[in-house]
């Protein structure tokens, strides 16, 4: 008899299982459906909320009022799924309000605090900067690209940005503002999909709960970071499908394990290496219990080689297998510059591991935090190391946990070698993982106080779901500075958000009509030298230089590009800069956009200094103003900007 797509495992909870093309299609029509609720859910959330004229966030508490508000509405929604499910009622209505409640959860969450304001967490500063930037190029053209560099093809994985790049051109809105909305509307999308996910392989009310739980904690904190947070979502139920898929040789398992691989490759290849990694020790975890479980009495020796060698090959196949699908489809976006790379292109400069804060020099304890979530996590920790013999899920969390702190003491390690491996990005998918895993574990503390105590189901539930209001209320709190950067910043019309004077982005659109007027040229078929790497964001010139090395294309070389800007601003003539640019090994800029001093024309620019922590010195360079008084150069002040154009 065929087995059913969902079917039993060992922990009694169902797990995919290859079977009937029917429930294959049951399964895609719920990923499907969750996407396309999430996706109306968040739209008209924006929609409704961008109608209104709301006050500035870090000057009101009315946007934390109603987002808490929100929240409330969303997590009856779920309730009322969970009380469905329980009492086998209206079980069609299950799913989409499961779907509406967590994916309204997400959108009001952050697009209720951001309300005011066109930018998204942290405005267009710092990492947002550069964030920014590439969605704006990818939205100005579909072709891969770097974000900053002309005719490189991109080192930052570009698939998160691509997709927002076709939701902008969708909307016809400049790459800058959709990095918002497509910011809310790929992280409601993912809770959506997790949800759906998790109701496919566990009861519908352990589900809910679930993914009510990352979600929260994935707003809290990873939402400064779209494309890890959709990553961190998604990453819980499909790391339970990769153990599936290695213990059983489920081939659709298999297949959807490689298709995350692959996905999250294309999305960011920090948490890629880890989710990895992950794998690799479950698969070792199963071929030592396949070598050492078998009992050398029950049968002859040979018979018990063959055994042991046939399931540690067959646990190897099926991760080959995973890692096959995961490469083809990472290679849609990495292929451009593997083979650039390959084709020993010159390559220096970026210093990407270049960074070690304090909290990557020590191991995360999130458990032994005195809060809410530490409770959580404390009780999804002890759940593991009880329940990882039996329980699928446990074992799944516990072998990512390992991995975590395995990667982190790794990072630590080769600090010793002039590198880390940015391991403070772990602890927050450490704590959603824990997270979860207290989630089981308060189930199940819950069945026993029913057993010990009585029915005292509502009592609990009550409890549990006050403690999600809790920290789902605390979210724009805990987020109150990026918020906060996201009214202040001066956004893309050279407009504040917080009403108060903006600053030199202002002139911005002034520079960009200054450009395209002198130039007579596409804005992406222009090179600028800039340290004002803001106007970057928001118009898609190409830039000279990248923000830092950290961010670089490593085939830009960034440290050749520095010392080549340096010799420039030496020059003292027209013909002497004119003639090291023309001998430039990169496409030269036409367009220098300095800020004026009473020295000259001023670019402050950075160099990488790890292993200080701040890892950036910035420096400035002066150009000789009479160097650029010649017919071979026009020059425009304004604002606080001076303007030079190659003629």
């Amino acid at each position: 008899m065929r087995r059913h797509l969902w079917s039993r495992a060992d922990d009694g909870h169902r797990v995919a299982d290859g079977s009937s093309g029917s429930r294959h299609l049951l399964s895609v029509a719920d990923l499907i459906g969750a996407a396309v609720v999430a996706l109306v859910v968040s739209s008209i959330a924006l929609a409704a909320i961008g109608r209104v004229d709301w006050p500035a966030f870090n000057s009101s508490n009315v946007e934390t009022a109603l987002t808490t508000t929100g929240q409330v509405l969303a997590v009856v929604l779920l309730i009322v799924a969970v009380t469905l499910s329980r009492t086998g009622k209206a079980t069609w209505a299950i799913k989409p309000l499961s779907w509406l409640g967590i994916s309204a959860l997400a959108a009001v969450t952050l697009a209720m605090p951001l309300g005011a304001t066109k930018l998204y967490l942290f405005g267009i500063s710092v990492d947002q900067q550069f964030r920014t930037e590439y969605l704006t190029r990818l939205t100005n053209s579909p072709a891969l690209a770097d974000m900053t560099y002309a005719d490189l093809p991109p080192y930052y994985p570009a698939g998160w940005f691509w997709l927002g790049g076709r939701y902008a051109s969708l909307t016809g809105q400049p790459g800058w503002e959709a990095y918002k909305p497509w910011a809310i509307i790929s992280i409601s999308i993912a809770a959506a999909l997790a949800m759906a996910l998790w109701q496919r392989m566990i009861r519908t009310d352990l589900a809910i709960a679930a993914t009510l739980a990352s979600t929260v904690l994935t707003l809290m904190y990873v939402s400064p970071e779209p494309y890890a947070a959709v990553l961190v979502l998604l990453g819980a139920p499909m790391l339970v499908a990769i153990l599936h898929g290695l213990r059983s040789g489920s081939v659709p398992a298999i297949v959807a394990g490689g298709l995350f691989l692959g996905l999250s490759a294309t999305f960011y290849t920090l948490y890629t290496g880890l989710f990895a990694m992950t794998a690799v020790l479950m698969a070792l975890y199963l071929a030592a219990v396949a070598w050492f479980g078998l009992d050398n009495k029950a049968v002859n020796k040979s018979r018990i080689r063959t055994e042991r060698v046939r399931a540690v090959l067959h646990l190897a196949l099926r991760l080959a297998g995973i890692a096959a699908v995961a490469i083809l489809v990472a290679l849609i976006v990495w292929a451009p510059y593997l083979y650039d790379r390959l084709r020993n292109e010159p390559a220096s400069g970026g210093t990407a591991e270049h960074y070690l804060p304090g909290s990557g020099a020590v191991l995360p304890t999130p458990m032994l935090h005195w809060s809410l979530i530490g409770a959580l996590t404390m009780v999804g920790l002890i759940w593991i190391i009880l329940r990882f013999r039996t329980r699928t899920a446990a074992l799944t969390f516990g072998v990512t946990v390992v991995s975590i702190y395995l990667f982190c003491l790794l990072s630590m390690a080769v600090t010793a070698t002039g590198t880390t491996l940015l391991s403070f990005r772990m602890e927050p998918l450490l704590i959603v993982v824990l997270g979860v895993a207290g989630v089981y574990g308060f189930a199940e503390l819950a069945s026993v106080a029913v057993r010990r105590f009585g029915d005292v189901r509502t009592l609990v539930a009550v409890l549990a779901t006050g403690a999600a209001i809790a920290v789902a209320q605390s979210i724009p709190g805990h987020l109150a500075t990026e918020i906060t950067v996201a009214y202040t910043d001066t956004d893309g019309n050279g407009v504040r958000a917080d009403q108060r004077p903006p600053g030199a982005g202002a002139y911005f659109p002034e520079i960009d009509a200054a450009i395209t007027t002198q130039t007579g040229r596409p804005r992406d078929d222009t090179v600028v030298l800039t340290a004002d790497y803001g106007f970057l964001s928001v118009y898609p010139y190409y830039g000279f230089q990248g923000l830092t090395s950290h961010y670089a294309n490593p085939l830009a070389e960034f440290d050749k590009r520095a010392a080549a800007i340096e010799q420039w601003s030496t020059a003292e003539t027209a013909d002497s800069l004119v003639e090291q640019l023309d001998a430039s090994p990169w496409r030269p800029p036409t367009v220098f956009l300095f800020r004026y001093s009473a020295e000259g024309y001023d670019l402050r620019l950075a160099e990488d200094v790890y292993p200080n922590d701040p890892n950036v010195r910035r420096y400035t360079v002066t150009f000789n103003r009479s160097v650029f008084e010649d017919p071979r150069f026009t020059v425009t002040n304004i604002g606080p900007f001076v303007l030079v154009v190659r003629n």
